[in-house]
């Protein structure tokens, strides 16, 4: 834990001085989409790394947060933090109503159920398309400002109070009964835990901060689509940024973000070719460091 903290503390240290380096608006939005992917990568984490359940649909939460709080803009004009607290609501309802059914089964239909929930909240994107804009996206008329530094803040202060948050979570008796369930389930449930209520608070929680991190990036991006925000791939990254920064350390998510979409805009300049380089890259260190990045750092320290 007191090794997590140092790192933690570098982190946020040196994503808070990259605007006063003189670094211009282009890294600065590369740094605040990093932000925002590691929020979601960090949220997966809790149910993946400590409950043990594989949550193949991040981005429906991603997705009823964005479209939640982009409708609400859209279509009523509501003031833009009234817009932001309806999508986390969607997202924190959604995940509930998934949640409670799912859980309660066994092996990987949990996994399925995520995955088929994105495949249908995709089609009803697009059924719906004079409300949600379809396959080209709703057009969100406000924004939550115009400069590029101050967009980066938001998404930073939002990285810092979910790690915070998560980690506390993660680190308390409530994180430890979330441990012994993701373990050993039947021998949890023999000593008196009811894991499936500790499965569904971890769920909801998860959601409420992918719900967040996704009505915050509508805003940013100013639009809310598909591809963007609801994508089985989109999913997938999520997934991969939190592997490749370590399972079960919350922390390593902002890792994994920063390489996934760092290696991205660096090899941009090669075309299509840079998500196939992106992803074998992804592919060698998850095959040769299963650990993730922070778990080599710790395997180096000791």
């Amino acid at each position: 834990m007191k090794r997590l903290l140092i790192i933690a503390a570098i982190v946020v240290v040196a994503f808070a001085a990259a605007p006063w380096l003189g670094v211009g608006d282009y890294i600065i939005g590369v740094l605040t989409m990093i932000c925002f992917y590691a929020v979601f990568a960090m949220s997966w984490d809790l149910l993946f790394g400590y409950a043990g359940e594989v949550n193949f649909g991040p981005s429906f939460l991603i997705g009823l947060g964005a479209y939640g709080a982009g409708l609400a803009d859209a279509d009523y004009s509501l003031p833009v933090p009234v817009c932001i607290a309806i999508g986390t609501l969607a997202a924190v309802i959604g995940g509930l109503v998934l949640a409670v059914p799912a859980l309660r089964l066994r092996g990987p239909y949990f996994g399925l159920i995520t995955l088929v929930a994105v495949l249908l909240l995709q089609d009803a994107i697009v059924i719906f398309a004079g409300t949600t804009g379809g396959e080209i996206g709703l057009s969100v008329p406000d924004f939550i400002s115009s400069s590029a530094t101050v967009n980066f803040y938001y998404a930073f202060g939002l990285m810092v109070i979910a790690g915070g948050v998560l980690m506390t979570v993660a680190n308390s008796p409530f994180g430890l009964i979330l441990q012994a369930a993701g373990q050993d389930p039947i021998e949890a449930q023999a000593l008196g835990f009811n894991i499936v209520k500790h499965k569904v608070a971890a769920f909801v929680l998860s959601a409420f901060f992918s719900g967040l991190a996704g009505a915050f990036l509508v805003f940013y991006l100013g639009t809310a689509s598909v591809n963007a925000m609801v994508d089985v791939a989109v999913g997938i990254q999520v997934i991969i940024a939190a592997v490749l920064g370590g399972r079960r350390t919350i922390i390593g998510s902002v890792l994994g973000a920063a390489f996934l979409i760092g290696a991205g805009e660096i090899l941009r300049p090669i075309g299509q070719l840079s998500g196939f380089v992106v992803a074998a890259l992804a592919l060698l260190v998850i095959l040769f460091i299963p650990n993730g990045l922070l778990g080599l750092l710790h395997e180096r320290r000791a």
